[in-house]
């Protein structure tokens, strides 16, 4: 131990916790009062229980531990991640590639270093496809886990993955809540650093745009295998690991026509042998371009070969690739498309300049302007061309390079005026299908979006039920981002801020934080661009709230403030009257009564004059909270059921679920567990009612910890597991872990 601070590797979390809390004369009952748990819950994981990532976090925060019991906790914790893509069925060659690999990573690293392994080389020659077959033949050595990122370094539609975005997933994947992941990007290194110090761990960056990208991924660990791909060298990263530098070129001869022969089939392989090699070597034994010619040859059974290799242009050869253009796929997709009708050739084009994961027919057909059946016809021709993927429920993609070549034919063939047609076409049928959504997901909230009024060819979804409502936003989430990028960057501004503004009611349901705060700070860009001042106040009050949810008050309190100005300034009562409600809401969370009371009492001023009852109910529970936090708790009892009772008359189920999560709060400081199990038990029901698993996983967390206080410990229990399964089928799986640790730890 150095400098008053512990080991990792050596002291136990209790033991640590301890020591801090005697060295700062604090009780376990003082410490319970700041951290929010019980003082017999301290008890037990200073002597000796595993504790949670949320009891962790909130140590550490109170004692000033810099990060050391956070770190503490994840080494008894010990989650194992799994994030490794499936690696292709039908890899072939790669044999001296995979020997070095094997020898290099499989050993203990330098003290203080990890192994590197860095596979670079042209696009299309197959280094993802060798990294993820090596790493799926050692997996068994790395009984800690694997951590997977694609970095998106090298895709002219994306910009590269942040540092600090990868390393807040790595974070989580780790067993970190995502509420206490650091801000700033040397801290979440260093915490990264920490968390794998002990681990024997293979980790994959795919995919990397430079060596400042993948730097601050590295572990500092001996015992870690890292595996990176690039179209770059990597040189500085290379010097500094002393890693294993693998370029990749295309594959020998008798690797290609053996790859050709494992996809067109034995059979035919031996019939046509020599046609084989022949287009092996048109295809300049380019591995993606070998899959291509062969998938077509599967398409086309009953066409020879020969017949294949006769269409290649370019004097019979594929030219050669050079830096970052993919020349000999550009031949090749060439090839496919000009076999295209005119119809599905613009098709093909258009759906460049669509930047999502995928995109549904619906969506296809309003961004070509064409009825959906004649659509989905034209989609089934370039599925068929190899141009296009199939996925599930009716959904295309485009694999990363033919979305290029796709853009670049999309700049050359299509003039500037018919692009920015398509993209105003597809953002208009998203805004409309999304508002149409959020009417059925909460039809208690106010209308106050106008979509700009349709162009033609554009017919967006409608829904019967609020799950089928639900289910298209979910099906959509990596989309929405992309579209509203697609529209900043063509100047479709309306459509940009109004599919934000439109998503509203789906992103209070599911919170995803960081589409939450993209979709809006990209909608803040179109009302600017725009001038649209009242636009803009709409989009920054909802930008400042997702940012007071996720814990970011200083941001969140700058985003309120200029958007109180906006609003004022656009004599927007509606909107002032929201800005005030959500900067008392910023208030309580800063435990800044005076403040939150002020704001609350001149926003609940405004909804009296203006009538709106679930404005109205929003104050009251405001006022609540700061009679709860002076102590005056009969008078906080009193203004939340004013609260439940408004939203109980107005039927706002999303605002009904957090109000009786206040009340239970109260009931509690009052001493009435009682009391508080009703009232949470209440809020699981209405957030049931409205699909919100996030908001039932809370509930149902809280109503545990009550439980378990009252030494129900049974009810607990099973409160916990079934809180686990929300938080699982809404992707947190670190708090649903956490919880299932806990139901193993006490039963």
């Amino acid at each position: 131990m150095q400098h008053g601070k512990a080991d990792s590797a050596t002291v136990p979390f209790g033991q640590e916790l301890r020591r801090l809390r005697q060295q700062h004369e604090l009780s376990l009952r003082n410490l319970a009062q700041i951290v929010r748990f019980t003082p017999g819950y301290l008890s037990k994981v200073e002597n000796g229980r595993t504790p949670s990532a949320e009891l962790a976090r909130a140590c550490d925060d109170a004692l000033g531990a810099g990060g050391t019991l956070i770190v503490l906790a994840s080494i008894e914790q010990r989650i194992h991640p799994a994030q490794l893509p499936a690696a292709v069925a039908t890899f072939v060659g790669r044999t001296d590639q995979l020997r070095r690999l094997d020898a290099t990573l499989n050993a203990t690293g330098r003290q203080g270093a990890p192994n590197v392994a860095i596979i670079d080389g042209p696009p299309g020659v197959g280094k993802t496809t060798l990294a993820l077959c090596w790493s799926h033949q050692v997996v068994d050595r790395f009984p800690d886990g694997q951590l997977y990122v694609d970095l998106r370094g090298h895709s002219s539609h994306d910009r590269p993955v942040g540092a600090g975005d990868v390393l807040a997933d790595f974070l989580v994947a780790l067993g970190l809540p995502a509420s206490g992941v650091p801000r700033d990007l040397d801290r979440k290194a260093a915490l990264y650093r920490s968390m794998v110090a002990n681990r024997t761990m293979l980790i994959v960056l795919d995919n990397a745009a430079d060596s400042s990208q993948v730097e601050p991924l590295l572990p500092a660990s001996s015992h870690c295998a890292v595996v990176v791909t690039s179209r770059e060298r990597l040189s500085s990263v290379a010097l500094r690991t002393d890693a294993l530098h693998l370029t990749l070129g295309p594959m020998t001869a008798s690797e290609a026509t053996d790859l050709l022969g494992r996809i067109i089939g034995a059979d035919r392989a031996r019939a046509e042998s020599a046609e084989v090699a022949i287009l092996a070597n048109r295809c300049d034994h380019l591995p993606l371009a070998l899959r291509i010619a062969a998938e077509r040859a599967v398409a086309q059974p009953h066409h020879a070969v020969r017949d294949l290799i006769d269409e290649l242009d370019v004097a019979g050869r594929l030219e050669a690739l050079t830096s970052y253009d993919s020349v000999p796929v550009r031949t090749v997709f060439d090839w496919s498309y000009r076999r295209l009708d005119a119809e599905a050739a613009r098709l093909f084009r258009l759906l460049g300049l669509h930047r999502g994961a995928h995109i549904s027919t619906p969506a296809a057909a309003a961004l070509v302007g064409l009825p959906v059946p004649r659509t989905r016809g034209l989609l089934e021709r370039l599925t068929g061309a190899h141009l296009v993927r199939s996925g599930t429920r009716d959904r295309f993609h485009l694999h990363d390079l033919l979305q290029d070549y796709a853009a670049e034919l999309a700049i050359s063939q299509e003039c500037e005026r018919e692009r920015v047609a398509a993209v105003r076409r597809l953002g208009q049928w998203y805004v409309h299908t999304a508002h149409a959504a959020a009417k059925l997901l909460a039809p208690f909230r106010g209308e106050q979006l106008e979509p700009e009024p349709l162009v033609e060819g554009v017919t967006p979804l409608s829904f019967d039920t609020s799950a089928a409502a639900l289910r298209w936003c979910d099906a959509e989430l990596a989309n929405f981002v992309p579209v509203i990028q697609l529209a900043v960057d063509n100047g479709v501004h309306p459509a940009a801020w109004q599919l934000a503004i439109a998503l509203w009611n789906y992103l209070l349901l599911r919170k995803p934080w960081s589409v939450w705060t993209m979709t809006h700070t990209l909608a803040r860009e179109a009302t600017l661009a725009a001038g649209d001042r009242g636009a803009e106040g709409w989009v920054t009050t909802n930008l400042a709230e997702a940012y007071r949810r996720i814990g970011e008050h200083d941001r969140s309190g700058l985003l309120y403030d200029k958007a109180l100005r906006l609003r004022q300034q656009a004599h927007d009562r509606y909107g002032e009257g929201w800005a005030l409600a959500g900067s008392a809401f910023l208030a309580v969370d800063r435990g800044d009564p005076d403040r939150a009371s002020d704001y609350a009492n001149r926003a609940l001023a405004i909804f009296t004059e203006l009538g709106d009852r679930q404005g109205i109910g929003a104050t009251l529970v405001t006022i609540g909270d700061v009679h709860r936090y002076e102590g005056r708790l009969d008078d906080a009892l009193r203004v939340a059921t004013d609260a439940l009772a408004v939203y109980q008359e107005i039927g706002v189920l999303d605002g009904l679920s957090w109000v009786l999560t206040k009340l239970a709060e109260i009931h509690l400081a009052r001493g009435d567990h009682e009391a508080a199990l009703r009232q949470l038990e209440l809020s699981v029901a209405a957030c049931q009612r409205i699909g919100d698993r996030w908001g039932e996983a809370a509930a149902r967390s809280r109503g545990g910890e009550v439980l378990f206080d009252l030494g129900r410990v049974a009810e607990a229990l099973t409160s916990w597991e079934t809180a686990a399964e929300c938080y699982q089928e809404v992707g947190d799986g670190p708090r649903a872990a956490e919880l299932r640790s806990r139901v193993h730890d006490d039963r």
